[in-house]
C-alpha cells in the first residue's frame, strides 16, 4: 500500500513537471514571437497600439529619483534586502526581508521624438546591478569596494540594487498612444453628444443658458440651439487640443502581451527567452519520461 501511495505521489510530480514544462515553453515561445513580429518604430511616426521602440533614456527635468539603498541618483530602481538565517540543523540560507521598485516615469528619446513610459507592470532588465553585504538592515551609502567589501563579507544582511540611468540605451515594447496634437481623431457626433451629457449634469445652468421663453423646459427649437452650441464648442476644443504639443505615452498592454524595458538589444532578449523556453522543453521531456517509466513499473 505504501509503495502504491509513493508511486501515486511520484506520478503526480512527473505529470506536473511535464505539463508545467509544456506551459513554460509555450509561454516563452509566444513572448519571443511577439518581439520578433513587432518591428521597431520611430516615435514620430509610430502607430497607435502595440509598438517596439529603441532609444536613449533622458532625465525628466522636474523629477529627481534617488535609489533607496545606495543613495545614488538614477531614473529608476529596484531593490531587495535579504537576511542570513540558520535552520535548526545548522544550515544557513538567505531569507527575503523586503523588496520594492520605483514607479517613476521614464523618458525615451530616439532622435525623432520623445515618449514617456509608465514602468508599472513592466519586466525591467537593467544594465546596472549591485550586490553587497552589511550588518545593518538598511545600508548607509553605496556598496563597499576593495578592502571594505572584504571586511563586510559574511555580514548578516545582503543587498541587491538595480538601476536605470540617463544616457543608457533602452529597448521598450508595450502599448503606445499619443495624446493631443493632430494624432487624435475627431468624431463630431460623439463629441457633441458627450458635451451635451456633460451640460445635462447641471440642468439648471443648461436652462439658464438656453431656455429663451422662461417656461422651465427646453422646447424643440431650444434643443436645436443646444445641439448647435455643443457642436461648435466640441470643434473648438478639438482645435485647441490639436494646437497643444503631442504627448507620447507607453504603458502595460491590456492584453497578455509582453511589456519589456531593457538596456539590452532585441536579439539578446529574444535569445534569452528562447533559452528559457528550451529549459521548459527539458522539464517537459523529463516529466514525460518519468511518467512513462512510472506507468511501466505499475503496469508490470
Amino acid at each position: 500500500m505504501q509503495d502504491l501511495a509513493g508511486q501515486a505521489v511520484s506520478l503526480a510530480f512527473s505529470v506536473g513537471a511535464c505539463l508545467g514544462g509544456a506551459w513554460w515553453t509555450l509561454r516563452h515561445w509566444s513572448r519571443a514571437r511577439h518581439l520578433q513580429d513587432t518591428p521597431t518604430s520611430k516615435i514620430r511616426s509610430a502607430a497607435q497600439g502595440y509598438v517596439e521602440l529603441y532609444g536613449v533614456l533622458k532625465a525628466l527635468p522636474e523629477a529627481q529619483v534617488q535609489a533607496p539603498l545606495s543613495g545614488k541618483l538614477c531614473l529608476w530602481w529596484r531593490y531587495r534586502i535579504e537576511e542570513l538565517r540558520s535552520t535548526q540543523s545548522g544550515r544557513k540560507h538567505w531569507r527575503l526581508l523586503e523588496s520594492g521598485s520605483s514607479e517613476a516615469w521614464l523618458r525615451l528619446d530616439d532622435g525623432t521624438g520623445e515618449c514617456l513610459i509608465d514602468p508599472r507592470g513592466a519586466e525591467v532588465r537593467p544594465m546596472v546591478r549591485e550586490r553587497w553585504q552589511g550588518s545593518q538592515r538598511h545600508p548607509r551609502g553605496p556598496a563597499a569596494r576593495g578592502l571594505l567589501a572584504w571586511l563586510s563579507a559574511g555580514k548578516r544582511y545582503r543587498y541587491v540594487e538595480e538601476r536605470l540611468h540617463a544616457g543608457q540605451p533602452l529597448y521598450a515594447i508595450g502599448e503606445f498612444r499619443t495624446l493631443g496634437g493632430a494624432h487624435q481623431g475627431f468624431d463630431a457626433v460623439a463629441a457633441q453628444k458627450a458635451l451635451i451629457r456633460e451640460w445635462k449634469e447641471d440642468f439648471s445652468a443648461l436652462l439658464a443658458r438656453f431656455d429663451r421663453d422662461g417656461d422651465g423646459r427646453l422646447s424643440e427649437s431650444e434643443w436645436a440651439l443646444v445641439r448647435l452650441a455643443a457642436q461648435l464648442e466640441a470643434e473648438q476644443r478639438y482645435r485647441e487640443a490639436c494646437a497643444r504639443p503631442a504627448l507620447n505615452l507607453m504603458a502595460k498592454p491590456g492584453e497578455s502581451r509582453p511589456f519589456i524595458l531593457a538596456n539590452a538589444g532585441e536579439d539578446e532578449i529574444i535569445r534569452g527567452i528562447y533559452w528559457q523556453a528550451a529549459a521548459g522543453v527539458v522539464l517537459c521531456f523529463g516529466g514525460a519520461l518519468a511518467t512513462a517509466w512510472l506507468l511501466g513499473i505499475r503496469h508490470f
